[in-house]
């Protein structure tokens, strides 16, 4: 369809920065702080890292088209936001450290460069809201199962290679659903427990 194209290629851009913003640049920040030892930011990161795990599972439940994956793909990106400013003992750490330092400064340029790409890219992820009451035959649901689909592909293709098996759609949902159960148990454990006695510290999360 002429009129789509512009919207499939808004989705496969939006795909692409998740690629880079939310797994790429937060790994290489990972890494560099492990190696500085800078316990803000590796704190910082480590909650990142926790949060963030509900991309993949999102991935997994869009693999077999699951339609809560495309509620999901909204949720994960406003929490990613949320994850890397709620602390507020991590952000006066942050605000005390050099600005001129360099990963200071890149953790910071990438807080703020997560944050417009996760509202926006929630905002195009809320487009595909139609495709949670199961009319996934429209063009607009199918756009977004591409990626995944095509990275369903590859991982078969290594899992029958490694072990032997199949990976099939069905099962990566079923495991999309098994680690998204595991999530919400440990997100309501940490809104019902924790947050109440710590508030925004980031010390017990």
């Amino acid at each position: 369809m002429p009129d789509l194209l512009p919207y499939r290629t808004l989705v496969w851009l939006d795909y692409r920065l998740a690629a880079i913003f939310a797994l790429g640049l937060p790994l290489v920040l990972l890494i560099w702080a492990t190696l500085k030892r800078e316990q803000a930011l590796l704190r910082l990161l480590g909650i990142y890292w926790r949060v963030a795990s509900l991309l993949p599972i999102t991935v997994l439940l869009l693999t077999d088209a699951r339609p809560l994956g495309y509620l999901l793909g909204a949720v994960a990106q406003l929490l990613l936001v949320a994850s890397v400013w709620f602390w507020v003992d991590l952000n006066e750490e942050l605000a005390d450290l050099p600005p001129w330092r360099p990963l200071p400064f890149t953790v910071r340029a990438w807080r703020w460069g997560l944050t417009v790409f996760g509202l926006l890219g929630a905002a195009l992820s809320a487009s595909a809201f139609r495709c949670l009451a199961g009319a996934l035959q429209q063009p607009v649901c199918a756009v977004w199962l591409e990626a995944p689909k095509g990275l369903h592909l590859h991982v078969a293709k290594v899992f029958s290679f490694v072990f032997g098996g199949e990976w099939t759609s069905a099962v990566a949902a079923f495991v999309g659903y098994l680690g998204l159960v595991a999530y919400v148990v440990g997100l309501l454990q940490w809104l019902l427990v924790r947050l109440p006695k710590q508030g925004r510290v980031a010390g017990g999360f």
